[in-house]
């Protein structure tokens, strides 16, 4: 896969595209700054998926990059086609690039890039990713499954994520600008007390900061926390596992009671 990777990498450059890599059959980032990694230099991307290594491929969300409307396909627990066909019957998503079939059956709607904040409506099954996150693109896998162009419309339309949410969710409040920057700074305290965690206390640590993160934004990419706790010496499967484990923590909308207090040092 190395070789086609390479060439669609570029081909996402040409676009104006932000890449980088992720671990083998993976979304974690496989670079120590994870999506702050992302780059348009072709030189360094063909450092990456040239050594042979099976990487997958990531694209930062965001202007420059493409904004990513994420229909996700839970299987019996539910998916977002419902609401992603009344998002289309609104008008919303017509400026829509192309669509990826994920590996679970969802799908990914490219739209133009801009600087709005990440979002997610869990009740609906749908995540919008732009400033300040990633998605993983064709070709890469998980679990031996592949993401899938299946569509190019080929517009070049934005989507109001603030208008999808107030269609399906108008009872919402949609917070304001001015209180979007505290995530951010949050995550980056966070990353800083993971990595300070020592044996014993690492995954604990770990799972305490996701969900204090997704408390804040439920959408929020969690490479910060990834390369942390890297830093304390936690394997990369080992990570993906408290990680995954915090986010259905969020879903279910509570944290168990023996993770509400923060971890001992």
């Amino acid at each position: 896969m190395t070789d086609a990777t390479l060439r669609q990498a570029l081909a996402y450059v040409r676009s104006g595209w932000p890449v980088f890599p992720c671990l083998p059959g993976q979304k974690i980032p496989a670079t120590r700054h994870g999506y702050l990694d992302a780059t348009t230099d072709e030189q360094q991307i063909s450092d990456w998926f040239s050594r042979g290594s099976r990487w997958n491929l990531a694209i930062a969300t965001g202007a420059p990059g493409p904004d990513i409307l994420d229909i996700d396909q839970h299987g019996p627990a539910g998916n977002g086609f419902a609401a992603f066909a009344k998002l289309r019957r609104a008008g919303l998503i017509d400026g829509a690039a192309a669509y990826v079939r994920t590996p679970a059956g969802g799908m990914h709607a490219y739209f133009t890039g801009t600087d709005q904040h990440n979002g997610r409506l869990p009740s609906h099954h749908l995540d919008f990713r732009s400033r300040g996150g990633y998605i993983l693109a064709p070709p890469s896998t998980i679990s031996g499954k592949p993401y899938e162009l299946i569509a190019r419309p080929g517009a070049h339309g934005t989507l109001d994520w603030a208008a999808a949410t107030q269609l399906l969710e108008p009872q919402r409040q949609i917070a304001r600008p001015q209180s979007l920057q505290a995530p951010d700074r949050d995550l980056s305290h966070l990353a800083r007390w993971v990595a300070s965690q020592q044996q014993g206390n690492r995954n604990a640590g770990l799972f305490w900061a996701a969900n204090r993160a997704l408390d804040a934004d439920p959408a929020a990419d969690l490479s910060p926390l990834v390369v942390a706790a890297r830093q304390t010496g936690l394997e990369d499967q080992e990570i993906t596992r408290t990680l995954d484990s915090a986010r259905r923590t969020g879903q279910a909308g509570r944290v168990p009671p023996d993770h509400q207090a923060e971890p001992a040092s």
